[in-house]
């Protein structure tokens, strides 16, 4: 799969991130010469934790018959000592439905082991940069 981003005009720092046929805006913050005309990367980053702990719990809990009305995933960044190597983010959950302590126990537990808290946490992610073709 492709991700591609390109600069949206020839003025500011919004570019058009595109995923297969989903186009999302991506600029920086003000703070950081932008005009936040969209989602920062780090912003996406903590994002795709969100989403895909939403997203795990759900599929989970559906497989498993347990009834889950609604998911909310909240995530805070704490990125101060990020230039020193540490970059933290905190993710709540809050369930709604008919559910028992032990269901509400065992989806936290589902929703730690989602690919991309895995991702964050338990793989070595290696980068090349070079030119497209």
């Amino acid at each position: 799969m492709t991700i591609s981003i390109r600069r949206d005009g020839t003025t500011g720092t919004r570019h058009i991130l595109k995923i297969r046929n989903h186009e999302i805006p991506v600029d920086a913050s003000p703070a950081g010469g932008g005009s936040d005309a969209g989602p920062e990367p780090h912003d996406l980053y903590d994002a795709s934790l969100a989403a895909c702990k939403a997203l795990t719990v759900l599929i989970y809990a559906r497989r498993k018959g347990i009834p889950v009305e609604d998911i909310e995933v909240v995530v805070d960044r704490d990125a101060s000592e990020e230039r020193k190597g540490v970059y933290r983010l905190k993710s709540g959950l809050r369930l709604s439905g008919e559910l028992s302590e032990a269901q509400r126990d065992e989806l936290l537990r589902v929703a730690g082991k989602c690919p991309v808290h895995k991702l964050m946490t338990e793989v070595k992610t290696e980068i090349e940069t070079g030119w497209a073709d």
